[in-house]
Parts: structure tokens; C-alpha cells; sequence
């Protein structure tokens, strides 16, 4: 649960305004399902990435605006064609390498790409022409090496900020499957088929 909170946190300080237009890959994830509600609940036009039609509607059901099969299409030019060339303004990334220039090809003037994995591989070579040319922001988060004082404003900005939808029930996280604590090898099975739409839980 600490990891979602963290990732909410990541949402808000990548300063979304209503109208402004967010990517998030693997939005059927238990990260992207959370990150589409809170997204919309702002007034964000939400585009999200998944791999199969299932996913994608399951994206479509929480709000999603525009899904793209990134198996069939090419995210890049989805993105270029829904914004008119723009782009969009933040893009949420858990793939890394692969994606790195990708990502930065579909933001817009100012865009902000924020990393939070490397499930891709962490290894990329760019061109950063783009960089300059956009003014883009790349940044990456992780709770690892935070101090407790960091962690602690983190809660309490997610507390004041999004709690209140949570609470009012506007949002709510998506759980695909629990496990008792004793079954952790076939939650982690279930995890790696990349096979579920929401979180994946371990109960005691």
C-alpha cells in the first residue's frame, strides 16, 4: 500500500491541471487503475497504455479516455494524433529504457515524464535535442532512501489531497485477486503472467 501511496504522490507533484492531458503506461496495473481515477476525478484527459483489449476496457470502464494497445499501435503516434501534434503534458512510466525516447517524442512543450520503474530495463540511449527543443522535465521517484521526515509529508499531502475522494468513494483501488501470506510464490506467479487487471494482495 505504500508503494500506491507513493505513486499517488508522484501524480500530484508532477503539477496536473485540470485540462492538461496525462499517459500513463500499464494502466490496467494496479498503479494505473488508481492513477486514472484520481486523474479524472482532477479533470485530466487520461490516455493509458495496456496490452490486451480486456485491459483496455477495463481502463475505459474507470474513466480512461483514449486506450491504446501498445502491442498493435504505436503509442507516439496515437498520442500526436488525439493531442493534434501536441502531445501530452505527463507521462507516467514504469517500463524505463525502452520507452525513454518514446516518451519524450509524445510530450508536449513542457512536458513532464516521471519515472517510478525499469521493467523494461534501466539502460536507454536518447537523443536530447527533444529536451531542449520542449523544455521536458524527466524525473524519478522511489521511497527507498527517503528519510522518515519525507515520508511522513508524502502521507500527509496524499491525506489532504486525495483522501477526500477515496473517503467520498470517487475513487476506489481496484483488487483483482488476494492471497493468504502463505501463497506469496503464486501471488508473485500471477504477477509476472501479467495476466490481472488491479492490485494483487497478501493477506496475513
Amino acid at each position: 500500500m505504500h508503494r500506491l501511496v507513493h505513486r499517488l504522490h508522484e501524480v500530484m507533484t508532477s503539477h496536473l491541471s485540470p485540462g492538461e492531458s496525462f499517459l500513463i503506461h500499464g494502466g490496467s496495473s494496479g498503479i494505473g487503475t488508481f492513477a486514472i481515477q484520481i486523474a479524472k476525478h482532477l479533470g485530466i484527459m487520461v490516455f493509458v497504455t495496456a496490452g490486451t483489449e480486456e485491459k483496455l476496457a477495463a481502463c475505459k470502464g474507470l474513466g480512461a479516455d483514449v486506450c491504446i494497445n501498445y502491442k498493435t499501435e504505436d503509442f507516439v503516434e496515437r498520442v500526436k494524433q488525439e493531442t493534434n501534434g501536441k502531445g501530452v503534458d505527463v507521462i507516467l512510466d514504469n517500463i524505463g529504457g525502452p520507452y525513454l525516447e518514446r516518451n519524450l517524442n509524445s510530450l508536449g512543450v513542457d512536458g513532464r515524464l516521471f519515472i517510478i520503474g525499469f521493467q523494461g530495463g534501466a539502460v536507454a540511449e536518447v537523443n536530447l535535442q527533444a529536451v531542449f527543443a520542449w523544455r521536458l522535465t524527466i524525473q524519478a521517484a522511489g521511497l527507498r532512501g527517503r528519510s522518515a521526515a519525507s515520508k511522513t509529508q508524502i502521507v500527509s499531502e496524499v491525506e489532504k489531497n486525495v483522501w477526500p475522494a477515496v473517503a467520498a468513494g470517487k475513487v476506489n483501488p481496484v483488487i483483482y485477486k488476494t492471497f493468504p501470506l502463505s501463497e506469496a510464490a503464486d501471488a508473485h506467479r500471477l504477477i509476472e503472467s501479467s495476466m490481472h487487471i488491479g492490485k494483487i494482495l497478501l493477506l496475513p
